[in-house]
C-alpha cells in the first residue's frame, strides 16, 4: 500500500497541476526560485562565458558552505541563534546559516522576504512571548515538561505545539482565498486543456503553450482514483464510507496541490511547508468522517490518515512540477512532453522509494516507539500529523491557535486588498505570511537577507539605464543566487552518501575542538552578501 498511495498520489500531483500552469506560470508570473535558477544554469550551459564563472564560483561557496555545516565537517552550525528568559516571557531570535535560502531570497525578492519574515516575527516575537507569559502556567501537561528547559528549548516547544497551528489557520483560509483568486485563470487553463490543438480564435496553439489534453486528465484522476477508492475500502471496510474517502481525497488534492503550487512560485520548493498543507488536509478530511463514522469510530483516524498520504505525495510532486514548467517555459519547452515525463518520473521515485521505507521502518521503526525498536526514526511530522488525526477522534486539537490564524489569514487578505486597490506595488500574499508563521523563523531571516540584497542591486539602477543594462545586472545576481542553490544541493546529496553507508550522521564530523560557533557562520553569510552585491553591480568593463 505504501507504493499505491506514493505511486498514485504522485500521479494525481502531475495530473491536477497541469491546469496550473497557465494560471501561475504565464497569467501571474509568479518566481518559481529552484525553476528559474535551473533555467539559468541551462542557459549558461549553452552559453559558457563569464557567466559559467559566476555560477561555477557559487556553487562551489554554497557546496564548500554545506559541507562546513551541520551534516558535514560542523565548522559551523546550520543556525545561529540568541533567547533568553525575562521573567516569565521567552525572548528568541536567530537565522539559518543556508546560502541556498540566501539565494531563494534573492529571486523571490523583498517583497515576499518582507511578508515571511512578518509571519516569523508574529509566530516567534510576539505569540511565543504571550503565550509563555500568560497561557503556559495554565497548561499544567507542558509547564511540566518545561520545568527547567532553557528559553530556545521552551521557544520550540510552546511553537510545535501550539503556535504553529496560528499558520495552519492561517493557510486553510488562504488556500481558499488563493483559489477564489486564481479561479479566472484556472477556468481559462481548463479551457484551454479542453482544446489543447487550437486557441480559442481557431489557430493552431504554439508547441510551447500546449499541455496535455483536459479529457486525458480527467480520465486519468478518474483510473488513478479508483485504486485508492478499493484500497480505502479494504481499510474501512463501508462502501458508505471509503467512496466519500475518495471523493474528499480528489477535492482536497486539487485543493492543497494548487495551494502548493502558488506557495513554491512564491517562496520556493525549499520552504514550502507541505506538511502544513496536508495537516489542513487531515483537518478537512477528519471533520468530514466525523460527520460520517462519529468522533469515537476506531478507524476514523487511519482513515484520514490514508486521505492525507494521498493529498501530501499530490502536493509535494505538484509543487515541485510547476517548478520544472517554469523552466521550461523560460526555455521554451513543450509543456506537454514534461507532464509526460514528469509523471514517469513520479512513478519511478515511488519505486524506489517504497522499498527504501519498508527497509527503514524494519531496520530502525518510524514515529513509534516499540519493543523491537526502543529508539526509531523520529519523524515529528509525521508524529503531528497523526495527532492532529487522533485529536478529531477523541482527543483535543488547539482550535483557539487555528481560529486566531485564520483571523491572521483574513486581515492580511484584507491589507493585500487596500494595498492592491491603491495600486501599491508592495503586496502581502496571505500565504507567504501564512508561510513565516508555520516554519521555524531561522528559515524566514536568509530569505529576507537575499530578498533585500536584491532590492540594493535594484536601487543601483541609475535613471538613464537601458532595460538590457538593467537586465544584465540583475543576471549576474540571479545566476550568483542560482549556484549557491544548486551549490548546496548537490553537496548534500555527497554528504548523504557515506552518512548512509556507515549509518551515522557524524561519519563527516571533525573533532569538537573545530566545531566553531554560528558567529563563523554569521562572518560567512555577511561575506556573501556583500559578495553577491558587488558582483551584480560591478560594471562590465570591471568583470
Amino acid at each position: 500500500w505504501v507504493l499505491a498511495i506514493a505511486g498514485l498520489g504522485g500521479l494525481l500531483g502531475v495530473l491536477f497541476s497541469v491546469p496550473l500552469r497557465r494560471s501561475l506560470i504565464v497569467d501571474q508570473g509568479l518566481a518559481f526560485p529552484e525553476g528559474k535558477a535551473a533555467a539559468a544554469v541551462l542557459r549558461t550551459g549553452d552559453n559558457p562565458g563569464a557567466g559559467l564563472k559566476i555560477l561555477a564560483g557559487a556553487a562551489t561557496i554554497g557546496g564548500l558552505m554545506k559541507l562546513s555545516a551541520g551534516s558535514g565537517l560542523r565548522l559551523i552550525p546550520d543556525t545561529a541563534a540568541t533567547s533568553a528568559w525575562f521573567g516569565k516571557t521567552i525572548g528568541y531570535f536567530g537565522t539559518n546559516l543556508s546560502p541556498a535560502l540566501f539565494g531563494v531570497g534573492y529571486i523571490v525578492g523583498i517583497n515576499i522576504g518582507i511578508v515571511m519574515l512578518a509571519g516569523g516575527v508574529i509566530a516567534w516575537n510576539v505569540a511565543i512571548p504571550i503565550y509563555s507569559t500568560y497561557f503556559l502556567a495554565l497548561d499544567p501537561v507542558l509547564s511540566a515538561d518545561l520545568a527547567g528547559a532553557s528559553a530556545g528549548e521552551a521557544a520550540f516547544a510552546i511553537w510545535s505545539t501550539q503556535v504553529r497551528f496560528l499558520g495552519v489557520g492561517a493557510m486553510l483560509i488562504g488556500g481558499v482565498w488563493t483559489l477564489i483568486s486564481l479561479r479566472h485563470s484556472l477556468v481559462s487553463g481548463i479551457r484551454s486543456g479542453l482544446h489543447a490543438d487550437r486557441n480559442k480564435d481557431g489557430e493552431e496553439t504554439p508547441a510551447t503553450e500546449r499541455d496535455l489534453p483536459m479529457k486525458y486528465i480527467l480520465i486519468g484522476v478518474v483510473v488513478f482514483a479508483l485504486p485508492l477508492m478499493f484500497l480505502y475500502q479494504a481499510i474501512v471496510d463501508q462502501w458508505m464510507v471509503s467512496i466519500p474517502m475518495t471523493i474528499i481525497m480528489i477535492v482536497a488534492g486539487f485543493l492543497f496541490v494548487s495551494v502548493s503550487a502558488y506557495m513554491a512560485g512564491l517562496v520556493g520548493s525549499s520552504n514550502n511547508p507541505v506538511s502544513g498543507l496536508t495537516i489542513a488536509t487531515i483537518l478537512f478530511a477528519a471533520l468530514v468522517l466525523a460527520l460520517l463514522l462519529g468522533r469515537a469510530s476506531p478507524i476514523g483516524a487511519v482513515a484520514t490518515i490514508m486521505i492525507g498520504a494521498v493529498v501530501c505525495g499530490a502536493a509535494c510532486i505538484g509543487g515541485d512540477n510547476l517548478q520544472d514548467l517554469k523552466c521550461g517555459y523560460m526555455l521554451g519547452a513543450t509543456p506537454w512532453k514534461q507532464q509526460l515525463m514528469l509523471a514517469i518520473g513520479g512513478v519511478s521515485s515511488a519505486l524506489i522509494m517504497a522499498p527504501v521505507l519498508n527497509l527503514l521502518a524494519q531496520a530502525y521503526g518510524i514515529g513509534v516507539p516499540t519493543e523491537a525498536h526502543p529508539n526509531p526514526l523520529l519523524a515529528p511530522q509525521a508524529n503531528l500529523m497523526a495527532s492532529v488525526a487522533q485529536g478529531i477522534f477523541g482527543g483535543e486539537l488547539p482550535w483557539t491557535m487555528i481560529g486566531i490564524g485564520a483571523g491572521i489569514g483574513a486581515a492580511i487578505i484584507v491589507l493585500d486588498e487596500i494595498l492592491k486597490k491603491n495600486g501599491s506595488s508592495f503586496r502581502t500574499p496571505v500565504l507567504a505570511c501564512a508561510v513565516g508563521i508555520y516554519l521555524p523563523i531561522e528559515l524566514s531571516v536568509p530569505i529576507f537577507a537575499g530578498g533585500l540584497i536584491a532590492h540594493l542591486v535594484e536601487r543601483h539602477y541609475k535613471p538613464g539605464d537601458a532595460e538590457g543594462e538593467k537586465e544584465a545586472i540583475h543576471q549576474k545576481g540571479t545566476l550568483f543566487a542560482a549556484g549557491l542553490i544548486t551549490g548546496e544541493a548537490l553537496m548534500g546529496i555527497f554528504i548523504a552518501i557515506p552518512i548512509v553507508v556507515v549509518g551515522s550522521g557524524e561519519v563527516l564530523a571533525l573533532p569538537e575542538a573545530y566545531h566553531f560557533g554560528g558567529w563563523l557562520g554569521l562572518i560567512a553569510l555577511v561575506g556573501l552578501a556583500v559578495l553577491l552585491y558587488r558582483l551584480a553591480v560591478r560594471e562590465e568593463a570591471e568583470a
